[in-house]
């Protein structure tokens, strides 16, 4: 069982295209497919390659009406505020970041982020797809070492440990990985992460 989760596309059409000629099982963008909800539907086309196996969060550049309305479009699952199940996992999904400076159409209070995400507590095992980082770790990390992750999203993993967490928003940190407790996170971007189940359950990590 392969999930690929990835981030951060932001318009960039070879990316996403190469992501999708990957092998897997799911697809799960963990949002900013675009820049300021522009060129929605091409980015559509692209991932209906993959059809009802991908699964779409909104980042703080879509808004959560306009990812609803790509999913239904282009025969796409909405992950925002929801779960399913794989491998034996609850995977879940949020969208949207902590504020930022910027604006951007997708923006939740942390006082918001930290509500919604308490629909996911008692998930076990779980895999949580966030678009936002969890404050004070390698995963958010900007210029100068400052940083800018949500803490709902920091005690949300503190409180629930998730096995596996993934997420996205802050570019600089792509690709970092770190472990918080007992959960194994890690900041996808755009090169994305394939998390193959069945192995890590063979090596015992799972």
């Amino acid at each position: 069982m392969k999930l690929l989760i990835f981030s951060d596309i932001h318009s960039d059409a070879k990316a996403l295209d190469r992501l999708m000629k990957t092998e897997a099982d799911y697809y799960i963008c963990a949002g900013d497919l675009v820049n300021f909800s522009r060129g929605m539907d091409a980015m559509g086309e692209i991932l209906k390659q993959r059809g009802d196996r991908v699964w779409v969060i909104p980042g703080n550049h879509e808004t959560a009406n306009q990812t609803a309305d790509l999913c239904a479009r282009f025969g796409l699952n909405d992950l925002h505020e929801r779960s399913f199940e794989a491998g034996g996992f609850h995977v879940t999904g949020l969208g949207y970041s902590n504020p930022t400076p910027f604006d951007t159409p997708g923006e939740y209070s942390e006082e918001q982020l930290a509500e919604k995400l308490r629909a996911f507590d008692g998930m076990k095992p779980m895999v949580a797809v966030c678009h936002a980082p969890p404050r004070g770790t390698m995963l958010d990390r900007i210029t100068n070492l400052r940083h800018a992750g949500s803490t709902a999203v920091r005690e949300f993993i503190e409180r629930e440990q998730p096995r596996y967490f993934f997420c996205g928003h802050i570019h600089e940190a792509a690709g970092a990985a770190e472990k918080l407790g007992d959960t194994s996170a890690m900041n996808v971007g755009k090169k994305g992460y394939l998390l193959d189940l069945e192995d890590q359950a063979r090596k015992g990590f799972i």
